[in-house]
């Protein structure tokens, strides 16, 4: 089993580096089973961090996360995430405990507003703070919000414990001004999406430096993901095999040779773009 490293969250707790993403899991019944091995594959491994929603497959994730988790809900960080078509105070709330009853718990570690919708970010805040007193959440926080959302919420509460974003070597508009915006206040950014949807590892460049580690080009871009500090990749997977594969990418130590030919392959911002979605 493997130790995987944590980070800091503003209140002082910790957050794998590394967990599991559940996006367009329990859309179709035949993935069901593999669906379940791949995530208990990740626990028997170490990997206790699971993010899912209440979009994904209409709940049908959080199914599947469930009967993973099934008997091991004390060692498993559990996200998940509210639509901002429920993001009003008592449909966020009513949310909330339709989740808890779909994955089976009693809480959640985390719970997240998916995307800004037209629902007030206080009224939404009002929710998790009352789910949070309730027992039912034990932090919250958010999701493709970009730093001037974040500068909003901040001005009504300082509580926020994540900002979920697309993130990887294709995608690094956040760069520019959310990333160090995030560590100053010791906040993690949950990168989801670390491999582009496995479009980075059929990458030539990533393929060159994957052979000079023994390694494969999606566990060079999941290494560079987990090099930088604050930052928690959950790339998703629904095969077993491939779980400790990429679970082996905390292993990587890319050299400045390596960070320096990523940066020529996939240049950094050189100004402020607009968040990125998928």
């Amino acid at each position: 089993m493997t130790t995987i490293p944590t980070t800091p969250l503003p209140d002082g707790s910790q957050v794998p580096v590394f967990g599991l993403g559940t996006w367009m899991m329990g859309e179709r019944r035949g993935d069901h089973d593999r669906e379940v091995a791949t995530l208990r594959a990740g626990l028997d491994l170490g990997i206790t961090l699971i993010d899912t929603a209440e979009m994904y497959g209409q709940g049908g994730a959080e199914r599947v996360v469930a009967e993973a988790i099934e008997g091991r809900r004390d060692e498993t960080y559990l996200v998940s995430k509210v639509l901002p078509s429920n993001a009003s105070h008592d449909r966020t709330i009513r949310a909330c405990e339709e989740s808890l009853r779909r994955l089976g718990t009693d809480r959640l570690d985390l719970y997240l507003l998916h995307w800004r919708g037209n629902y007030p970010l206080e009224e939404t805040v009002r929710a998790f703070e009352r789910l949070k007193a309730d027992g039912k959440i034990l932090r919250w926080g958010v999701s493709n919000f970009d730093v001037e959302d974040m500068e909003e919420l901040e001005a009504i509460s300082r509580d926020c414990a994540a900002n979920q974003v697309l993130y990887n070597l294709s995608r690094r508009g956040i760069e520019h001004d959310l990333v160090a915006w995030s560590r100053e206040r010791s906040m993690p950014i949950m990168a989801y999406s670390p491999i582009e949807q496995g479009r980075l590892a059929r990458s030539s460049e990533l393929a060159d430096i994957a052979r000079t580690h023994g390694a494969t080009p999606a566990q060079i871009a999941l290494a560079w993901v987990l090099d930088k500090p604050g930052i928690v990749a959950i790339p998703k997977t629904s095969r077993p095999e491939r779980v400790e594969e990429n679970l082996k990418a905390l292993e990587i130590r890319l050299t400045d040779e390596d960070r320096d030919r990523l940066d020529r392959a996939f240049p950094p911002p050189r100004g402020k773009t607009g968040l990125e979605m998928i």
